[in-house]
């Protein structure tokens, strides 16, 4: 797809293209007001539009929104015949998803093209296929155009030259499911001079992350989970920003000592056991390093894990954070960890809570388990305030749930001076309207602001903003 371009020299675009993948649309009948060529399916539409001349193919994009990216998916010749049309000097924005069943012979000649025009933010999308494999040019790794690169290699070994990586003016580095060795990113790294985001999602092979000599790096943000272990240590001494979702395995925060903000959460799978021990030990580590963060983000099964660890006296570190975040569904397996935070976060000026319904959280069951284990009382488990929502799905949640939610975070913290809650409804019947008429009262008693996002059947929300009188 070419979104915005010309033939004319110095002009910007942003190409996309797209090589042989698996696209399948909906057929759609005349009851929709679509006509009959719209609703055949994309296979079809390609091959009629592959025997047309290039210009009209393209100027079918323009009839509606279901033709938009229909002359993008056609087969690899128009694509060529188009690059080879474009003359303008400069692109933006290159994005590649390609089949690595289908399309290496082409894949060289579309990175080369993009490169020969100066790319500024190149993304790079590649689909793995039986024993297919496909490692992009020696050229790729020297570039002083690009600025944000993003790079999907479906758990391919990311093959470097021997010669030093040259991305001079690279900003912004994403990999995602690629397997990076240390060297490999210590290669990357060096050839990054002026770096201020890293982000690895599901990058495996790496234990050590060393970013001591990345001085203009700033944002660190890693994804982990029982498949892809990802990095076991992470020195990061000059990051302001660090997000990981972590796992089941070993981490160890060994120097974040710059960072500001933090969001912490633990991926999960229901197929797991519960390593509570485990996650005990290692989130009490981490934040003995998050101590001083001004701006911290728990997850649920962050804050999960911290309601075991009070439920066993298991002393909690102190916080000198400003703003705190809490993503979680309102349930009492969470309640106790919060609880604890909020008394131990004796400097915190605003509180947000985020109510969206997640999958991959620690099951109930697991966690009563776990109790039982540990010989935690069932009579004495949970306090009266935990017991409130005792049993409670998010389905269930009304605004008397939401309110005394609010109403127990408002008790248990003293300073906070700004409340923003995020609560999304998924059910027409889900009773909610009383909610805006619940806030103000709560904001008038305990002498704080209320921000209150209410959003239904993910259909737009009501904003209110409610302040003390």
């Amino acid at each position: 797809m070419v979104d915005e371009g010309g033939n004319g020299d110095g002009a910007i675009a942003a190409l996309r293209i797209y090589g042989h993948q698996d696209h399948k649309t909906k057929a759609r009948d005349s009851s929709d007001g679509v006509d009959s060529i719209s609703s055949l399916p994309d296979v079809i539409l390609h091959t009629i539009l592959s025997s047309l001349p290039t210009e009209i193919a393209i100027k079918t994009s323009i009839l509606s929104k279901r033709w938009r990216h229909v002359w993008s998916h056609t087969p690899c010749d128009i694509i060529n015949k188009i690059l080879d049309r474009y003359k303008a000097r400069k692109v933006m924005s290159f994005k590649l998803s390609a089949s690595l069943q289908y399309d290496i012979p082409y894949v060289d000649r579309w990175i080369e093209f993009a490169m020969s025009r100066n790319v500024e933010n190149m993304s790079l999308e590649f689909g793995y296929s039986g024993d297919h494999k496909y490692h992009v040019p020696d050229s790729f790794y020297i570039s002083n155009s690009f600025k944000q690169l993003s790079v999907k290699y479906s758990s391919i070994d990311l093959k470097l030259p021997s010669f030093p990586v040259s991305w001079t003016s690279l900003k912004i580095l994403y990999l995602k499911s690629c397997k990076v060795s240390e060297e490999c990113m210590d290669k990357i790294l060096s050839g990054c001079p002026i770096l201020e985001s890293l982000t690895l999602h599901f990058c495996d092979k790496l234990l050590v992350l060393d970013l001591s000599k990345s001085l203009s790096l700033r944002t660190l943000v890693v994804d982990r989970n029982i498949w892809v272990p990802g990095p076991k240590q992470i020195i990061a001494p000059h990051i302001h920003c660090l997000k990981l979702k972590n796992s089941q395995l070993p981490c160890t925060l060994v120097d974040v000592s710059s960072v500001k903000e933090a969001r912490m959460e633990i991926c999960f799978c229901a197929l797991e056991d519960l390593k509570a021990d485990f996650l005990q030990a290692m989130v009490l580590r981490m934040l003995e390093k998050l101590q001083n963060v001004d701006k911290l983000a728990f997850g649920e099964n962050f804050l999960t894990v911290l309601t075991l660890a009070e439920l066993r006296r298991v002393p909690i570190p102190n916080l000198k954070v400003k703003d705190l975040t809490l993503e979680t569904m309102i349930s009492q397996y969470a309640i106790p960890g919060i609880v604890r935070v909020l008394q131990n976060s004796p400097e915190m000026k605003k509180l947000t809570t985020i109510h969206k319904m997640k999958f991959g959280t620690f099951t109930k069951n697991k966690i009563d388990k776990y109790l039982d284990l540990q010989g935690v009382n069932k009579d004495q488990r949970w306090s009266l305030e935990a017991r409130v929502f005792e049993n409670l799905n998010h389905w269930d949640v009304e605004s008397r749930h939401v309110a005394s939610f609010m109403e127990l975070m408002l008790k248990k913290t003293k300073t906070v001076e700004k409340m923003v809650v995020w609560f999304y409804s998924y059910r027409k019947d889900q009773i909610l309207e009383e909610l805006p008429e619940m806030v103000p009262m709560l904001a008038d008693k305990n002498k704080v602001s209320i921000v209150l996002h209410l959003f239904k059947q993910n259909q737009g929300f009501s904003l209110g903003f409610f302040l003390p009188k």
